[in-house]
């Protein structure tokens, strides 16, 4: 089954900070090896731009408006995803714990709506 794992932190400006950046960057590393190392495939993922570069559509009665910035204004924002086939729960569990994240990984299962085409 695949998961999204998405990764929440606070906005940080990685371009001003480099020697951390590459840090992060290897870490995340590790932890694509060791997806690989239990099986665990890796669909795909990538890190995101910060909150202030969004741009945000919202339905304001039968139009959608377009305004810059988030949804909502938090204090950690989703800064990256990857996506997983992992086995069960269980399994995407287990590497959500090894994979690096500033404060919280949500785990969403992936809905496959083919049954449904």
């Amino acid at each position: 089954m695949k998961y999204m794992l998405m990764l929440f932190e606070p906005e940080t400006d990685w371009e001003s900070r480099p020697e951390e950046l590459q840090a992060s960057l290897a870490e995340h590393d590790t932890f694509s090896a060791w997806l690989k190392e239990r099986g665990i495939a890796e669909v795909g993922g990538e890190a995101l731009r910060g909150p202030s570069m969004a741009t945000t559509l919202r339905k304001v009665g039968d139009e959608m408006v377009v305004t810059d910035g988030p949804y909502a204004e938090l204090k950690e924002s989703l800064g990256g995803y990857y996506i997983i086939d992992a086995k069960d729960l269980d399994e995407a569990i287990e590497a959500a714990k090894r994979c690096p994240t500033g404060t919280a990984t949500e785990i969403r299962p992936i809905w496959d709506i083919s049954d449904f085409t």
